[in-house]
């Protein structure tokens, strides 16, 4: 999947936001060359939850560690500007600027390039404010519809960095197009408070066409019937019913044939009022047989349903086998199967074709074709300028 193998992206990122925007312009082919300081990335070497994030978000991407504060470092990263299509960066304001290397420097560099800013807030009376995908989620309401009423809760996976890269990564391909016409390079910005925003937006709507505020989701009324996680023998299993044409169905696999039958149930609506009677009495059914049997009867049926899973139990899952996994080799050389890009072009997926790189892996090889000749480079080195 080449489709951007004439793009050059310079990466300055770190943690998730601005590398998950290299990543899948990386997938995509463009030839991505991540920026680290001298020793490397500290994302590399995060403890706990952090732990996973080099891995997931670096593949597909060249490494080259660069001094930034000294002189000779800046050049060689103006220079890397020179040449790039894309720059992605996701550093506090200002951070870049200081060095020469923020927006403005780079349009002067190359008027063409699209610089994408990674940011906590757009403009306005918050743009200044140091954000994390937490902060955005709690002042943005996600929290809020998470959690149960006093007891916000983050998503399980940092769902708004992810997000506000792929917004920004809209913006840049947008820019392309445009820039293939004019030749104009541009600004983009996303940031993970207005992604948040966006994200609610259903609950806003939800306020204005009811009238009421949306509860949080552990407390919502739902708008079907059967929308829930039910426990079998031995697992649990969500299921959801959402046409009338599904409750028959329903009905009629499992043999409910005075509810099939029941003209108060015909109907969405009337099956939402009558809730209360459905649902525990599917809890005492369901808990009979095994989930394997029930998601084998709802399979024929074609309704919607999912076994509840861990994470790692996607690594056993036939389907994502098929081209759902990369397998890739971090630099300590562990092997590794992880996610990939959830795109299909023309029938092709995403593949791997650099793994994760080493701490200035590609230093050499890009200092090369910048035209440094081996005495420079190898003084470069010894300077601390390049690692």
């Amino acid at each position: 999947m080449q489709f951007l193998s004439d793009i050059r992206v310079i990466e300055f990122s770190h943690m998730v936001m601005g590398p998950t925007a290299g990543l899948i312009l990386g997938d995509l082919g463009a030839d991505v060359i991540k920026v680290e300081p001298i020793g490397g990335d500290k994302t590399r070497n995060l403890p706990g939850s952090g732990a996973g994030y080099f891995a997931m978000f670096n593949r597909n991407k060249r490494s080259i560690t660069l001094d930034l504060k000294s002189e000779k470092g800046r050049q060689i990263a103006q220079d890397l500007l020179r040449g790039a299509d894309v720059v992605i960066e996701n550093f506090r304001t200002g951070a870049l600027d200081k060095l020469g290397l923020g927006p403005a420097d780079a349009k002067a560099l190359n008027p063409g390039v699209i610089y994408h800013s990674c940011k906590g807030f757009l403009s306005g009376p918050y743009e200044n404010r140091t954000a994390l995908d937490e902060v955005a989620q709690m002042m943005g309401g996600l929290a809020y519809m998470t959690g149960p009423s006093g007891r916000p809760l983050r998503a399980g996976t940092s769902v708004i960095d992810m997000n506000g890269a792929m917004f920004g990564v809209i913006g840049i391909l947008a820019a392309l197009v445009k820039g293939g016409k004019t030749g104009q390079g541009a600004h983009i910005k996303s940031a993970l408070y207005e992604t948040t925003a966006f994200l609610v937006g259903q609950h806003i709507a939800q306020k204005a066409v009811t009238g009421q505020p949306a509860p949080p989701m552990p407390e919502r009324i739902s708008a079907w019937a059967v929308y829930d996680v039910f426990d079998t023998q031995d697992a649990q299993v969500f299921i959801g019913v959402v046409s009338d044409g599904q409750w028959q169905a329903f009905c009629e696999m499992f043999n409910f044939t005075e509810w099939g039958a029941d003209p108060e149930l015909a109907t969405n609506p009337g099956r939402v009022a009558q809730r209360d009677r459905i649902i525990p009495a599917l809890r005492t059914f369901f808990a009979r047989i095994t989930s394997q049997d029930l998601m084998q009867r709802l399979e024929k049926t074609g309704l919607p349903f999912a076994p509840i899973r861990r994470p790692e139990d996607l690594l056993n899952d036939p389907h994502l086998a098929e081209a759902g996994l990369a397998d890739m080799t971090l630099p300590d050389g562990t092997t590794i199967r992880l996610p990939n890009l959830p795109v299909e072009i023309d029938g092709a997926r995403a593949q791997v074709m650099r793994d994760p790189p080493g701490i200035g892996a590609d230093s050499d090889a890009i200092l090369q074709e910048l035209g440094f000749d081996d005495q420079t480079r190898l003084q470069m080195r010894d300077a601390g300028i390049v690692g």
